[in-house]
């Protein structure tokens, strides 16, 4: 039988046709689910990303909420309109969207992300993390497992640290391909997101993705050698033990810890 909307390999597009599979996705942000006080009502709006032929969008629906969904293939969104016609739909790149015109206050996460774009639509998600306490879905299964990493694994990186400073981070389930139209080459992952209660880094946030992006980007190189364009290699600093770890050794708290010495000394520099 053919689909009604063709999988297009541009936008990274693999349809889910496990009903079972989509109503465990959905189910994620389930008020039961949650912790106490971020959804107690279950009345969270929720932006669906990527709903393709709306396999996971019928159960969001089901569940008596809002419901918004962004799709940037028109032949999905004339699909969309004709099978869900209450729907609201967006047709857009997410990527490009002000995500604080589409609802009044705070608002779920949820999709069967595109692979190719999934680590930029958690870091576009990260500009909004006031206004999402939960976000959840499915991803290629590495980057599931990069983003809720520990310290010390070698999946542990930039989206690890970025997301688990706002977030507290749980892989839940794979997915096999054999559930998709047609079959991605790799194992799917679906985790889910929620707001923790830090409200502020106690330090420049621009300072911490720095540097948590510069160490990173020379994960082989001890601190000291990656971070050294930062900082002159005279400085105290410098010479800290914590200077002498690659980065997958550092959590959040030894992160923020760091850009707050950091930002200290360059503040003394510039006064």
């Amino acid at each position: 039988m053919t689909q009604p909307v063709k999988a297009k390999k541009a936008l990274g597009q693999h349809f889910l046709t496990d009903l079972g599979i989509a109503r465990r996705i959905a189910e994620t942000i389930d008020a039961s689910q949650l912790p106490p006080g971020l959804d107690d009502r279950g009345e969270l709006p929720v932006l669906e990303i990527g709903p393709g032929m709306g396999v996971l969008t019928q159960f969001l629906l089901s569940s008596g909420r809002m419901v918004k969904a962004v799709e940037l293939d028109s032949e999905s969104v004339e699909y969309l309109h004709k099978v869900f016609p209450d729907l609201v739909v967006i047709e857009g790149d997410f990527l490009k969207m002000d995500l604080s015109t589409l609802f009044a206050g705070e608002f779920a996460l949820i999709g069967n992300y595109p692979y190719n774009i999934s680590s930029q639509i958690f870091f576009k998600a990260l500009e909004y993390k006031d206004s999402i306490p939960v976000i959840s879905g499915m991803l290629q299964k590495e980057v599931a497992q990069r983003i809720c990493a520990s310290p010390g694994s070698k999946v542990y990186g930039i989206l690890s640290v970025l997301l688990q400073a706002w977030y507290d981070c749980r892989y839940l389930f794979d997915v096999s391909p054999g559930v998709f139209n047609p079959p991605p080459k790799v194992v799917s992952g679906v985790l889910r997101l929620t707001r923790n209660s830090r409200r502020d880094l106690g330090c420049s946030e621009k300072l911490f993705k720095t540097i948590v992006k510069t160490s990173f980007g020379q994960r082989r190189k001890t601190l000291r050698n990656s971070l050294s364009g930062l900082i002159d290699k005279e400085n105290p600093i410098m010479q800290q033990p914590i200077m002498s770890q690659r980065p997958e050794r550092l959590g959040v708290e030894e992160f923020i810890e760091l850009t707050k010495a950091f930002e200290k000394e360059l503040k003394s520099k510039q006064s």
